[in-house]
C-alpha cells in the first residue's frame, strides 16, 4: 500500500463564505476522498489511486453551530434573538457543543485521509491543537491544554482566568477528516455571550486582539498556522 501514500494537502481559501455552503463543499470533498477508499478495496495493488487531501480556510459570517453531542439549551437565543444578532444557527456532524463563527475568526478544514499520515484520531486532534499553539507563540502568546477539555487555552498552567482562544470538533469517518478548529483573531467576542461556549459555563472566551490589544492581520495569522500545519503533520501543501 505505501505507493498509494499521498501527503500532498491541495489547499485552497474560501474567502468569505455562508457556512451551509462551506459545508456542502466539506461533504462533497469528503464524499469523493471515501469513494476513492471503498474503489480501492474492490482493486488490485497496482490499479489503486492514491487518496487525495484537502485544507480548507474560510471566514463566515455570523452563525452558530451545534455538534451532535451538544444541548440545543446552550444557544441563548430564540429566533427573534438570532434575527437581531443577524446570525444562522445550524445542528451539524461532528462532535463537540455548541459553538460561534464569524468575521475576523480564522476557521481551518482538513479534509485529510489519515492513512496518508497516521491512523490515530486522539493524535491527529493533538496536533492540530499543537499547530495553533505554535502559531500563537509566534505572536507571544503563550498557550496550551486543559486536561479533559479540547482547544486551546491561556492561563491553562494556573487556570485562574482560563481563557479558551480556539474551538476544535471534528468528525472522522474511515479515517477521513472533515470540520475542524476555529482560532480567534479579531473576532466580536460579544457573540459568545449569547451560548454557553462548547457546554463550558464557567471559563471565558478570549481572541488574539483581545490579549494582544491591537488587531492582528487574518492573512498572516493564516500563513503562520498553514505552515505549522504543513510542518506537523509532514504535509507537501500544494496551492
Amino acid at each position: 500500500m505505501n505507493e498509494h501514500i499521498n501527503k500532498q494537502v491541495v489547499f485552497r481559501h474560501l474567502g468569505k463564505m455562508d457556512y451551509q455552503q462551506a459545508w456542502d463543499l466539506q461533504e462533497e470533498v469528503f464524499a469523493g476522498i471515501v469513494a476513492i477508499k471503498i474503489a480501492n478495496r474492490q482493486l488490485p495493488p497496482h490499479e489503486q489511486q492514491p487518496t487525495t487531501n484537502h485544507l480548507l480556510f474560510v471566514e463566515h459570517p455570523h452563525v452558530y453551530t451545534l455538534g451532535k453531542s451538544g444541548k440545543a439549551e446552550h444557544l441563548l437565543l430564540d429566533e427573534d434573538g438570532l434575527l437581531q444578532a443577524r446570525a444562522s444557527y445550524y445542528k451539524i456532524n461532528r462532535g463537540g457543543d455548541i459553538t460561534y463563527h464569524g468575521p475576523g475568526q480564522l476557521v481551518a478544514y482538513p479534509l485529510l485521509d489519515l492513512e496518508n499520515f497516521f491512523t490515530d484520531i486522539h493524535k491527529y486532534l493533538r496536533l492540530l491543537e499543537e499547530a495553533v499553539i505554535y502559531t500563537l507563540a509566534d505572536y507571544g502568546l503563550d498557550a496550551g491544554r486543559i486536561p479533559g477539555l479540547t482547544g486551546v487555552w491561556l492561563d491553562y498552567e494556573k487556570q485562574q482566568n482560563p481563557r479558551k482562544i480556539c474551538a476544535m470538533g471534528v468528525k472522522s469517518s474511515r479515517w477521513v477528516t472533515m470540520h475542524g478548529l476555529a482560532l480567534n483573531v479579531n473576532t466580536d467576542l460579544a457573540y459568545f455571550g449569547h451560548i454557553i461556549p462548547c457546554g463550558i459555563d464557567d471559563k471565558a472566551v478570549t481572541s488574539m486582539q483581545q490579549e494582544l490589544g491591537r488587531e492582528v492581520a487574518l492573512a498572516e495569522v493564516e500563513e503562520r498556522l498553514k505552515l505549522h500545519l504543513a510542518s506537523l503533520f509532514g504535509m507537501d501543501i500544494v496551492e
